[in-house]
């Protein structure tokens, strides 16, 4: 039997303000709409973004968001991991577009190679892919 193949993940974000979360990753981080809620002129609360590979979901359900660096345990910050092949050059095209990073690109303790940033609700976005031999 073939085995059913899995497409992709996407995290779902609670958002304050799914506008400004959508504006945010459409401006700062070079994702693309590909779906708004059908109201989203006069009520914009749920919207799916997507760069390359790499998608997420934004909603506004009316409560606040509780991003995982919130929780207390700062071992476990990142609420997402994005895996990309060349996180230096991701790291320059973010800067010139003027996103601030949270934890600069470099190489983690984990034997990664990444950096970090936070996004309009604060939410942790690791940009990064493990280092060559790392083990």
């Amino acid at each position: 039997m073939t085995r059913p193949m899995l497409k992709c993940i996407a995290p779902l974000f609670i958002v304050r303000d799914a506008s400004a979360a959508v504006s945010f990753y459409r401006d700062k981080l070079g994702f693309d709409i590909t779906h708004q809620n059908a109201e989203w002129a006069t009520d914009p609360f749920f919207a799916i973004v997507c760069r390359d590979d790499a998608m997420l979901m934004v909603k506004n359900v009316g409560v606040d968001a509780v991003p995982n660096s919130t929780r207390g345990d700062h071992f476990a910050r990142w609420d997402a991991y994005i895996c990309v092949p060349d996180p230096d050059a991701l790291a320059a095209e973010f800067t010139s577009r003027g996103v601030m990073f949270s934890e600069p690109l470099k190489d983690t303790s984990d034997g990664l190679r990444g950096f970090e940033l936070k996004d309009a609700d604060g939410y942790v976005l690791f940009f990064g892919r493990p280092r060559e031999n790392s083990n």
